[in-house]
Formats: C-alpha cells, sequence, structure tokens
C-alpha cells in the first residue's frame, strides 16, 4: 500500500534522490531518470486493502475526510499529492496517508497534528476513538490496520482494540530501540502479533 514517503518531497528530503543519484548515477533533472520513474510508480498504488470485508488496512489513518470505503474507490489515479491549500480529492489522500489517532482513547473528534504539521496548515490531523467506532459501524467493519508511526512494542492498540497501529522496522534511524511487529489475520479473525526485537549488538 501507498505511504506517506512515496511522494517525491517526501522521499527527496529523506535521501531517496540522493541514493539514485549515488547508486544509479541518476540525472535527477530528467523526466527519464530512474528516481522520477519510481515516483511516477508510486502514484499508482492502491491507498487501502480490505480483508474479507471487514479489516481496512491503510498507511496513515481515517483523517477528518474519509467516512466511507467507496471514498478511496472513487479517486482516479494516478494520484499526486499536495501539501499546500488542497482541494478536497487530495486532502483525502493526505488524510490516508499521513493522520494519526489521537495520543490515548480519551481525546475525541479531530485535532491538529502539531508534529506533523508545525505550522498548523490543518492539513494533517489526529482522530479520536469516536471517529474510528462511527467509521466502523458505518462501513460494517471491525478493525483498522494502519503503520505511520514508530511504536516501541511494534504494535499498540486503539479505541479499545479497534485500530492496530504495527510498525515492522525494528531499531528504528538506529537510535530508537524500538521492536518491530508483523501481524497474522487468523480465519476467525483473531489477530496475532509476531514481534521482531532489534539484533543485540554488544
Amino acid at each position: 500500500l501507498r505511504g506517506n514517503h512515496e511522494d517525491p518531497c517526501i522521499n527527496t528530503a529523506f535521501g531517496f534522490a540522493d541514493e539514485c543519484e549515488e547508486r544509479l548515477m541518476d540525472d535527477l533533472e530528467s523526466a527519464d531518470s530512474a528516481f522520477c520513474a519510481i515516483n511516477r510508480l508510486f502514484e499508482w498504488l492502491p491507498l487501502a486493502a480490505v480483508i474479507e470485508n471487514k479489516i481496512l488496512c491503510v498507511h496513515g489513518g481515517i483523517g477528518s475526510m474519509l467516512n466511507t470505503i467507496s471514498d478511496i474507490e472513487v479517486l482516479q489515479r494516478p494520484l499526486t499529492i499536495v501539501h499546500e491549500e488542497p482541494n478536497e480529492e487530495q486532502q483525502l489522500l493526505i488524510d490516508v496517508l499521513w493522520s494519526d489517532p489521537t495520543d490515548n482513547d480519551q481525546n475525541l473528534g479531530i485535532e491538529n497534528n502539531v508534529i506533523r504539521d508545525p505550522n498548523e496548515t490543518g492539513t494533517i490531523v489526529r482522530f479520536g476513538p469516536d471517529r474510528v467506532e462511527s467509521f466502523l459501524k458505518k462501513n460494517d467493519l471491525s478493525l483498522i490496520v494502519r503503520g505511520h508511526e514508530c511504536v516501541m512494542d511494534g504494535i499498540v492498540r486503539f479505541a479499545q482494540g479497534q485500530l492496530i497501529t504495527v510498525f515492522s522496522a525494528t531499531d528504528y534511524f538506529g537510535k530508537h530501540k524500538n521492536a518491530g511487529a508483523a501481524l497474522f489475520v487468523q480465519k476467525n479473525f483473531e489477530i496475532l502479533p509476531k514481534l521482531i526485537f532489534p539484533l543485540d549488538t554488544n
């Protein structure tokens, strides 16, 4: 599924353009460069998946704009991410790729995400457990699974277990010492996490 780093603005800032230039001798000014071709491919990646009509998987979350699965289905790919003054469709894309749950189950509604949006443009938000519950009920779903945040134990549950954040990269950036995790969905929809611990380099 597409994540927020499948965007030339973000993956350039995190070193992907430099890597293409150094490893592939890429001409970043050329529209035929590997960097441009890969980012064009990213624009076609799916934004979500639904497992057995019960579990929604997205990278970020449901934000303030996503109300039904069909809101995603009607988006016409390729999709370019517009960070400044997005229209309604572009805001929906930002919500799916960038939004996070609130800090805990007591924080309801929608709030600005000042960590990811320090200029407080209002385009990147946090959504409360009430949003999760109403979205699941409206779409006849039982669970949302998402990534996007480094969590120390590899997974964390939100909205009384109706949303799970899973993060598979261990020891993120070589400094967080976090575990990673993978989720296994059983036939009865029970979710079994498999934890992956950082290598002990001592």
